[in-house]
């Protein structure tokens, strides 16, 4: 009786808001400090170019930097932060736009608070300022005009070029369309597969390109180039000198881990799909955009950034079959019951744990003990 006076004064929905606005906060803060220092991954993955031995990639963004530096005698440090803000910015309004008017309830909640979910962010600095939110704020637009009825064929085509350019960006895009397939079988219920196809070849083609023609991200001049404008990386993307899958041989126990954190993610979506009117072909759809993603566990070494990702595409996703409403605060009344305690545990656990992008896939220094066990740590040794 007591436990439910007290969840019947509990508001998702304002909740939401309010990890909405933290986590933005918070990415847009650490990303800012990251850039001032220069540092090697967040700032410098940004700045790799075409000057420095022609077509690579993820060039096509440094050129453009460059470019725009010699218009405007900006430091690059500033920017790149305004773009990123941008596009950090413009994700969470438009996913708090998506679930505004819909009914949430504490097991979508819990997407949130999983440990490779908007938690995720909070636990793991490291996940700030890379260039997935490009890929999250297109899919977020994306699924926004889907659930509008605004998704008319020129804008499927902008989006496509959006794609197409987003690839010259960062690669990683190629593994996560699709999901802009799911979505579209979500909203029209049946497959249409010539519909997907210009989606895949937009990233596809641009995919062939950079590894018929793409040179090395560093061909030996990106360093001193950067230097004459003003960034001075010491270490990161410019200094990457690794096999990848021997490394992840070297380091196995550690990305063994990562094991764990899989299998409960497993869970934690398989029982959220257990509620869903589509339950069993949106499993079989996941698991293959799960498959389509492989290749990036054996080439790269950040596990749990590609799990990450994944989980926040997800989270967009189910927001599509959420429920609508004509209040932008209304939410699924907690009941007391078994789902409640399973939900409860859920979130507990995601709260206890932490993923690392690379190395330890599974260690109990989750958000819980950064909020409450590490300042006192911290306290003792100053």
């Amino acid at each position: 009786m007591r436990l439910e006076k007290i969840v019947q004064y509990f508001n998702i929905k304002i909740f939401i808001y309010i990890l909405i606005a933290v986590t933005a906060v918070y990415t847009l803060a650490f990303t800012y400090h990251y850039n001032l220092k220069d540092d090697g991954y967040i700032l410098a993955d940004w700045l790799i170019n075409y000057q420095d031995g022609g077509f690579k990639r993820r060039g096509l963004s440094g050129s453009f930097f460059f470019l725009l530096q010699d218009l405007t005698h900006i430091r690059l440090n500033y920017l790149v932060y305004f773009f990123q803000f941008l596009i950090i910015s413009g994700f969470f309004w438009l996913y708090t736009k998506l679930i505004r008017y819909k009914v949430a309830d504490l097991l979508y909640l819990s997407l949130l608070l999983s440990s490779i979910g908007f938690v995720g962010l909070l636990n793991t600095v490291t996940y700030v300022g890379k260039k997935e939110f490009i890929v999250f704020l297109l899919f977020t637009w994306f699924a926004y005009l889907l659930d509008n009825d605004k998704l008319t064929k020129n804008k499927e085509y902008i989006f496509c070029i959006a794609l197409c350019v987003t690839t010259f960006l960062h690669e990683v895009v190629l593994f996560y369309v699709p999901y802009f397939a799911i979505a579209l079988y979500l909203k029209t219920g049946k497959f249409e597969f010539k519909r997907y196809i210009k989606y895949f070849l937009s990233v596809g083609i641009p995919t062939l390109l950079i590894l018929k023609f793409g040179k090395n991200v560093n061909e030996g001049m990106s360093l001193q180039i950067l230097c004459e404008r003003g960034v001075h990386p010491t270490y990161g993307i410019f200094y990457w000198n690794i096999n990848e899958r021997d490394y992840i041989k070297e380091h196995l126990n550690e990305y063994l881990l990562y094991f764990i954190s899989l299998a409960f993610s497993i869970f934690h979506l398989t029982y959220y799909l257990k509620f869903l009117k589509y339950k069993k072909i949106l499993s079989i759809l996941l698991i293959g955009a799960f498959l389509f993603s492989f290749p990036l566990f054996y080439l790269a070494i950040d596990w749990g950034r590609w799990m990450y990702i994944h989980m926040m595409l997800i989270i967009v996703l189910f927001a599509l079959l959420l429920k609508k409403d004509s209040s932008v605060y209304t939410f699924e009344p907690i009941v007391i019951n078994r789902k409640f305690y399973i939900t409860l545990f859920i979130i507990i656990f995601s709260l206890l744990y932490r993923v690392e992008m690379s190395g330890k896939g599974f260690t109990f220094e989750g958000i819980l003990y950064r909020t409450f066990i590490a300042p006192l740590e911290l306290l003792n040794k100053m």
